[in-house]
């Protein structure tokens, strides 16, 4: 009842017969489009739960702050970084310009030529003719149409036109606020039995943390990064015939995809391993890095879907549809009895704790401690459970005192006294009355002769009593009063 199911009705025969195509990421795009702020906090989020990044980098990553890359604090290497400024200062339409979706439509050209071309030994390793790699980069910067299959050009002229456009970006296509994370990623290992880091990859977080990692790319990057990497993937496929796997194509792309731009291999040092290691990990499972995971679907799913005010005009057409109206009392039936069923196995338990901790008081010896719980027991009794209520024993009434001082009181004042206390009591208890009452109240008949009969007797007890109160007090021998 949960599915919302779309059909779509085409009246042109000739499409009919074409395969439906479902985007199970649509939801996430959507939410990417129209709403950033709310995607990017979803899956940062996610992403620090996995990977620990410290303020600093984590500000670096939201692009918060600039970010910190090695090598800028370093001057030995400053020569060789201004010359390398220096080489990528000329800017084409595409070579040396920021990614773009034009630029990335001319490229492409070339990613689709080495697609049929991936058995040429030493592809992207061995460097091809740098004149018909100039007539090449011409021709892509001025947007004419090219035909690399007319034969004029070789698979390492183009192979190596590919790896020259992504070394003149300026900055790396996964960009320098990634460059953190991507390290940390790196270091994401197993834990053995006792808690401790083994040296093994992790490598179902690695995937996580690199899916959404890639989830906030700008859309430019994700798109060819995503061409480079299939491109390479299957590179790595055929290195019977290539002799290129996919650490030795790791080695020749980290450069230009991973690495900070204007920095040498003296800056990163011990990072370079990791760097390399880390664009091998995504050739490899390249198919699997640029799917939303299954809790981010679902997020961006709710999102449009659970409530009516997020849906936009579309989705509320689907929603109001004929079909959706069937299914909203379907869902609200089945919400209902889940609630219904969830409180009664919520009062059962509490049911059943109440009764094992009341047989855990009961079988206590007995001391002060367990009286106190009995009598606490007793006083919510009518806040507890039904079953509850059944184990209880009421618990023993406090006898009277029976000194003799409260003798004396109870004999000489009488009723008075025990008439005045329950008067000041808030909720009085019903007067017990004794055998003379009862036997005054059937001789008289009337409430008038009952108090009248009631004020006698009172009257005579009091009497009689005050004679065996002198009697008990005054010494045998009275003759010296």
């Amino acid at each position: 009842s949960d599915a919302i199911c779309n059909f779509v009705i085409c009246n042109d025969s000739s499409l009919r017969s074409q395969p439906i195509i479902f985007n199970p990421d649509f939801f996430v795009e959507k939410l990417r489009h129209e709403k950033p702020e709310v995607f990017t906090e979803l899956v940062v989020s996610n992403i620090t739960r996995l990977i620990d990044l410290p303020g600093a980098e984590l500000a670096q990553l939201m692009g918060e702050e600039d970010p910190k890359l090695p090598g800028t604090n370093n001057t030995a290497s400053g020569f060789f970084r201004s010359l390398m400024t220096l080489k990528r200062k000329e800017k084409g339409v595409v070579f040396g310009s920021p990614l773009t979706e034009e630029g990335i439509a001319q490229v492409s050209q070339l990613i689709e030529y080495l697609h049929k071309n991936l058995r040429a030994e030493g592809l992207f390793r061995v460097p091809g003719n740098s004149i018909r790699q100039q007539i090449l980069k011409d021709a892509l910067n001025s947007g004419t149409d090219i035909d690399l299959d007319s034969g004029d050009f070789h698979s390492n002229d183009v192979a190596t036109l590919l790896k020259m456009f992504l070394g003149e970006l300026p900055e790396p296509l996964l960009t320098h606020k990634h460059f953190h994370a991507h390290l940390k990623i790196a270091d994401l290992t197993l834990f053995d039995e006792k808690g401790n880091k083994t040296s093994t990859p992790d490598k179902e977080r690695q995937i996580e943390a690199l899916q959404l990692l890639f989830l906030i790319l700008p859309a430019p990057n994700r798109s060819l990064l995503k061409l480079l990497l299939d491109l390479l993937y299957q590179t790595a496929k055929k290195q019977d015939k290539n002799k290129m796997s996919a650490h030795n194509l790791a080695l020749m792309f980290a450069p230009h995809i991973l690495w900070p731009r204007n920095v040498t291999a003296n800056d990163l040092q011990e990072n370079i391993t990791k760097l390399n290691n880390g664009v091998t990990f995504m050739i490899k499972h390249s198919q699997k890095l640029f799917k939303a995971p299954a809790y981010i679907r679902e997020c961006a799913r709710l999102h449009y879907l659970g409530s009516r005010a997020h849906a936009s005009k579309d989705d509320l057409d689907l929603l109001t549809s004929p079909g959706s109206k069937e299914l909203q009392p379907l869902k609200s039936q089945k919400r209902s009895r889940l609630d219904s069923c969830h409180q009664e196995e919520t009062q059962q338990r509490t049911e059943e704790a109440l009764k094992e901790l009341f047989r855990h008081v009961h079988n206590m010896p007995d001391s002060a401690k367990k009286k106190k719980l009995l009598r606490q027991f007793n006083k919510h009794s009518a806040a507890l459970t039904p079953g509850s209520e059944v184990l209880m024993s009421p618990a023993p009434r406090r006898t009277r005192s029976r000194s003799f001082s409260g003798l004396i009181k109870r004999k000489v004042l009488g009723t008075p006294v025990i008439l005045e206390r329950r008067s000041r009591d808030a909720t009085p208890e019903p007067e017990r009355v004794s055998k003379e009452n009862i036997h005054l109240l059937q001789k008289c008949g009337s409430p008038a002769h009952m108090s009248q009969a009631k004020l006698k007797s009172s009257e005579g007890r009091k009497e009689e009593s005050c004679r065996r109160m002198r009697g008990h007090l005054l010494p045998k021998d009275s003759s010296s009063l």
